[in-house]
């Protein structure tokens, strides 16, 4: 038998995407978003409400990264998402975190988060929160790599969140290869 919860932001995984920014001033920024996820081959969607200091950027510099929160960091990338820079824009050098301007897009780059992807703005519609970027580079330390310089998703370590009990999760075990396991049904 199953439950029903009604219309509610359940899905899992829910990635944990920090969207950092600089503002009119020069001034790194970052905040905690769950609601994104590939739009297309070369697309991010987030939905992002016009009153954060990152829309605002956003909208200024026509640029941003989003880097994936790892388990190492996961205290600081909630505080990134509790903390407005609104009402304190130093809120990454309170938590620890350093950045580096991207070489690619007006917007800086996370230093102890080892994966980002750099984004030039689409489209934001200020009613629905939608807002589209282009990923001109997806850039990973080589912490994170295997032995075929690839990204290696237990090195990373990427959390997620649970929208139902308020958790981050680390991502687990391998459970499937795909476009591979699913074959022996044709």
């Amino acid at each position: 038998m199953r439950k029903n919860f009604g219309a509610k932001p359940m899905l899992y995984p829910m990635p944990v995407l920090i969207i950092a920014t600089y503002d009119e001033n020069g001034t790194p920024d970052a905040m905690n978003a769950a609601w994104g996820g590939i739009a297309e081959e070369d697309q991010i969607f987030i939905c992002l409400d016009a009153s954060h200091k990152t829309t605002k950027n956003i909208l200024q510099r026509k640029a941003f990264t989003v880097s994936v929160a790892d388990a190492a960091h996961t205290v600081e990338c909630d505080y990134v998402g509790i903390v407005s820079a609104n009402d304190v824009p130093d809120k990454l050098a309170k938590c620890g975190l350093h950045t580096t301007k991207s070489a690619l897009v007006d917007a800086p780059v996370i230093d102890e988060l080892p994966m980002a992807l750099e984004c030039t703005l689409i489209s934001y519609d200020e009613e629905s929160c939608h807002l589209f970027g282009k990923i001109v580079n997806v850039s990973a330390d080589e912490s994170v790599l295997n032995e075929n310089g690839k990204i290696d998703v237990a090195k990373l370590r990427p959390i997620t969140y649970d929208p139902v009990n308020h958790e981050y999760l680390e991502l687990g075990a391998k459970a499937g290869n795909a476009f591979k396991d699913g074959l022996k049904y044709r």
